[in-house]
């Protein structure tokens, strides 16, 4: 990004082929359009490395290193990935599940309205809006798991000198359930991009057709960005403090 400076961009030096996708993003997050342009998953699979993901995909990871560096650019540290694992699903709160909340119903509007009236020139629509419907009767549930079970949880973790005793035994079972969940989520969200060809609308969509692909454009990337920071960042703390309190 540019910041109004006409010095020269310089490339950032400590990206190798053994870093992992979801240290990258959490280092540097204007790298996460550059990962999905290539293919690489960072949130449902931020323990690759990119060495792993290039090979997946047959390229050369000097390479990839190469480009991905010379995109990057020195930043600060988001204050998120900073955070302790209470302050971070405050965090997660009032961000992302905010803006699902508020985001999920006007895309049902906007998906049913233009299935409506372009649905027989485009019946790819069909599709389009029954996977957003899969999505969406995921996803909703799935916040209120996080926001009434798990999170609770999370934050008498933080609080506590001892491990707590939980009904459901170990943190980490309840977190295998929601990465399954993420799992999933991360499917859906790349069955739309295809249906979608990566939401570009045809030649002849309305105002309403572009600002529904726009939207469903900002719903992957703003989710995506989501599942990492739990995925990636606050699940592993997670775990991390448990098992440091259970050794006390």
């Amino acid at each position: 990004m540019n910041w109004g400076t006409d010095e020269p961009r310089q490339s950032i030096t400590n990206i190798r082929a053994d870093t992992t996708l979801g240290n990258l993003v959490t280092e540097y997050p204007s790298l996460a359009r550059e990962l999905e342009r290539r293919g690489f998953d960072y949130c449902c699979s931020g323990h690759q490395t990119i060495a792993d993901a290039c090979r997946a995909q047959g390229l050369d990871p000097e390479a990839i290193v190469v480009e991905i560096a010379g995109t990057a650019t020195d930043q600060q540290t988001e204050a998120w990935a900073k955070m302790d694992v209470s302050a971070l699903v405050d965090h997660l709160e009032a961000t992302h599940h905010s803006y699902l909340r508020q985001e999920l119903p006007q895309l049902s509007s906007l998906i049913k309205k233009i299935e409506a009236v372009h649905g027989a020139r485009h019946p790819e629509l069909v599709d389009v809006a029954r996977c957003y419907q899969e999505l969406r009767a995921d996803l909703e549930p799935h916040l209120l798991k996080e926001e009434q079970i798990l999170f609770p949880m999370i934050r008498e973790l933080a609080a506590s000198v001892t491990t707590p005793e939980f009904h459901c035994g170990s943190l980490q079972n309840p977190i295998t359930v929601m990465m399954a969940e993420h799992q999933r989520a991360g499917h859906l969200l790349g069955r739309l991009s295809e249906l979608t060809e990566r939401y570009q609308p045809p030649d002849d969509a309305c105002n309403s057709y572009r600002a529904c692909f726009a939207g469903l454009a900002e719903l992957d990337a703003d989710t995506r960005f989501h599942i990492h920071k739990e995925n990636n960042v606050l699940f592993t703390a997670v775990v991390a403090l448990e098992e440091r309190l259970s050794n006390l």
